[in-house]
């Protein structure tokens, strides 16, 4: 009988473990499932939510504006466009900087400019080739604001980008800013923080003066560089030519930067130099002998011409 019980309790065994096994394999799968547990590296992208912030909107809103009309096309046309922003920059009184992205220097405090000077956004300076222009800019949001239009040049650069919701940006001198204000009340509208103002191309007019060239320090007999300032009209160029003594031919310049275009060929260049100016609207104006055979660099030398 001992033989039948034996195998008896074998049997009971073999049938428990049966059933036993697949309980614990059904309560380890589901631990081995949850093993991973990626829900931690889940929480960087969230984190990164934080950076997609404005720059990126902000960006775009910038090359949307790019593709609108350019500047130069609004000239003329006698409206005022709107959108744009002003501050103002250096002393209260004062005219800007000396210097600036379009190489005017101290002659920006001086006749005729007369310190009413901006500094433009990207549109407006254009890379140097709107230094020169001049706008009529108005304001009406601030309780100091005459709503009488001012003049001012493009003398330089605006640093950094457009404020939110702005079109264009005039950086202007303290004086400049001043003259958009009621009488008395320029201090308060230069306190005014970033103004929303209204802007217009207009002809400059620079009476009784006529176009200078001042010829660059580092300029010499193999390298011409040259500043041209106070062209009435349009007040800015697209393009300047230079014709050597005796040569009948007229070489493209280079524009170099700012207000400053410059001629290197490569072999001695013989003065005395004649220049002819091609404005923005594409209005031609020849200096003849605009440039003495016995030129200096850092010497200014004013011509007897200015667009009529």
């Amino acid at each position: 009988m001992a033989k039948p019980c034996t195998f008896l309790l074998l049997g009971a065994l073999v049938v428990l473990s049966l059933l036993v096994s697949p309980i614990a394999c059904s309560r380890k799968l589901p631990r081995h499932k949850h093993k991973p547990k990626p829900v931690s590296h889940r929480h960087a992208p969230a984190a990164k939510v934080t950076h997609k912030p404005a720059p990126a909107a902000a960006k775009k809103a910038h090359r949307n504006h790019t593709a609108s009309p350019s500047v130069p096309a609004a000239y003329g046309s006698g409206g005022w466009l709107s959108g744009a922003g002003a501050t103002y920059y250096g002393a209260p009184n004062g005219d800007g900087s000396d210097g600036g992205a379009c190489g005017y220097q101290t002659a920006v405090g001086t006749q005729p400019f007369d310190s009413m000077i901006a500094a433009g956004s990207t549109l407006l300076y254009r890379g140097g080739e709107g230094c020169g222009a001049c706008y009529e800019v108005k304001c009406t949001t601030n309780a100091a604001c005459s709503g009488k239009p001012a003049t001012v040049v493009i003398t330089d650069q605006s640093p950094g980008g457009l404020f939110p919701g702005e079109v264009e940006h005039f950086d202007m001198s303290g004086t400049a800013m001043g003259a958009m204000a009621k009488p008395g009340m320029a201090d308060k509208l230069r306190a005014g923080g970033v103004l929303r103002i209204q802007y217009r191309r207009v002809p400059c007019k620079y009476t009784g003066v006529n176009i200078a060239f001042k010829v660059d320090q580092g300029a010499n007999p193999f390298y011409f560089d040259v500043l041209i300032e106070f062209e009435d009209d349009d007040g800015d160029l697209s393009a300047v030519d230079l014709m050597e003594a005796g040569s009948g031919v007229w070489t493209p310049m280079s524009h170099n930067w700012g207000a400053m275009w410059r001629l290197n060929n490569g072999r001695r260049l013989k003065a005395p130099f004649a220049l002819r100016l091609t404005s923005d609207s594409g209005r031609v104006l020849v200096a003849s002998n605009a440039i003495p055979a016995g030129w200096k660099p850092g010497k200014t030398y004013r011509s007897l011409v200015n667009y009529p």
